[in-house]
């Protein structure tokens, strides 16, 4: 199924729910015009979604066609054509002749097949809502996008913070169908609400599993709008990176002259580790925009600012998507607040606390191989966790404290001075004399500069 969003530069929001959605990303350029601002930002927003790209370089018919002006302006754009050397195929096509659209349709089944694409149609359906909208006669109306599984008439399904049963089911014909597969757009009727456009649409086992997943969805945007928007901001980024998400800052760069980006990006570029990582995903010269909030606003990323300003329009889109906006006119204060952002991502180290040592003195044998070291706790504390045992100078185990024990009751700790008995997991070669140390490990933050 082809999914197609308009190249006007109003139609962001439209060109990034198709980015998501899709498997693969065609991006028509005008051979006449070349590479337009929203041909970069359709270039971002499938960057973004990390779904492969085909260029089509269209009206390749008109006489003032200049491909090898097009080639060059992608590969300054970040996309470098396979005649170039790169990994992104173009494809010479003329919607007015028809020229080269076989082409183009044999590009996407290779790409789809190198990709691997499946999805299993016996599973319950799974889609995303393209466009809803209120119909007078027939009530809440959605087009559904079925990505894998199978959606039937008679199934209830969740979308967003309501539930439905499919009362109806039709195609891009206005067609009734029983049932729409993978790769499917299908209008259904049954909805009791209007859902948003990029809503999952989920079908489920019945309506109380219906109800309670929406009750649940319910609880937890409650929860989240107690906390804040969830959208990164350079303060919340670590909380988001310990909930497993990816280690990696996505940024929209602009700047009053195009000569700044490449400083910024040099400079933002020395901070990246192999452990965070920097994505860039659009940049350009120029005021902050609506446009760069809303591919903020659907990349989950922060839009940086340096010596430039934001539009009104753009500000208030900001504040109603709750993306993250900082205007810099000094680098090292731009470079200084992103590095402290990077240092919260980068995994803590671990630090040993050496916490106390314990002399064996006796060896108590329980059962067949448990042996229980009775011992004299000569320095700090003993507790459960990490140990290891030392003979002669040497380590020679290390194992974990299982338990800890005064005469007949178990303990968290032993102070200095005092008899315990102390098992390990898995350890048992132990002699008297034996001197058994414990230790914690704790989480220290870091910084690049560390």
């Amino acid at each position: 199924m082809f999914l197609d969003t308009p190249g006007h530069e109003a139609f962001t929001a439209m060109r990034a729910r198709g980015a998501k959605v899709t498997d693969v990303a065609i991006v028509v350029v005008a051979a006449d015009d070349g590479v337009m601002p929203q041909t970069i930002e359709a270039i971002s927003h499938a960057k973004a979604a990390k779904v492969p790209l085909i260029i089509a370089l269209n009206k390749m018919d008109k006489p003032d066609a200049n491909p090898e002006r097009v080639k060059t302006e992608l590969t300054e754009a970040g996309v470098v054509v396979e005649e170039y050397g790169g990994d992104t195929p173009l494809v010479p096509v003329s919607a007015k002749s028809r020229l080269g659209l076989d082409d183009l349709v044999d590009m996407v089944l290779l790409v789809a097949d190198l990709q691997d694409l499946k999805a299993n149609p016996k599973r319950p359906a799974i889609g995303t809502i393209v466009e809803a909208r209120m119909d007078r006669n027939r009530g809440p109306v959605a087009t559904a996008l079925v990505q894998t599984g199978t959606l039937r008439v008679g199934d209830v399904f969740v979308v967003g913070e309501t539930f439905g049963k499919v009362r109806a089911l039709e195609n891009d014909r206005g067609k009734r169908i029983k049932e729409a597969g993978p790769a499917t757009a299908a209008v259904v009727l049954g909805l009791s609400e209007v859902p948003e456009a990029g809503d999952i649409l989920r079908a489920v086992a019945d309506e109380k599993a219906a109800r309670t997943m929406v009750d649940a969805r319910k609880a937890d945007l409650a929860a989240k709008s107690g906390e804040g928007s969830g959208r990164a901001t350079l303060e919340d980024l670590y909380r988001q990176i310990q909930a497993g998400q990816a280690k990696e800052l996505r940024i929209i760069l602009k700047s009053d002259v195009s000569g700044s980006l490449g400083a910024i990006t040099h400079s933002l570029g020395q901070l990246a580790t192999d452990e965070v990582k920097i994505n860039i995903l659009h940049e350009g010269a120029g005021e902050i925009t609506d446009n760069d909030i809303l591919l903020a606003s659907a990349s989950n990323a922060i839009v940086v600012g340096f010596n430039t300003k934001i539009s009104d329009t753009a500000r208030r889109a900001a504040e109603t998507e709750k993306v993250d906006v900082r205007l810099y006119d000094i680098i090292y204060q731009l470079t200084d607040d992103i590095e402290k952002a990077l240092g919260g991502l980068l995994e803590p180290d671990l630090v040993e606390a050496i916490e106390g040592r314990a002399e064996v003195r006796k060896l108590i044998k329980v059962g067949k191989s448990t042996v229980i070291a009775g011992s004299y706790v000569t320095e700090g504390r003993m507790i459960k966790g990490g140990a290891r045992v030392w003979r002669g100078g040497k380590i020679i185990a290390t194992d974990r404290i299982e338990s800890l024990r005064r005469f007949r009751d178990d303990v968290r700790e032993v102070a200095q001075g005092f008899e315990c008995g102390i098992g390990l997991v898995g350890f048992s070669d132990l002699q008297e004399g034996d001197i058994i140390e414990c230790f914690s490990t704790q989480s220290v933050s870091r910084s690049l500069a560390s």
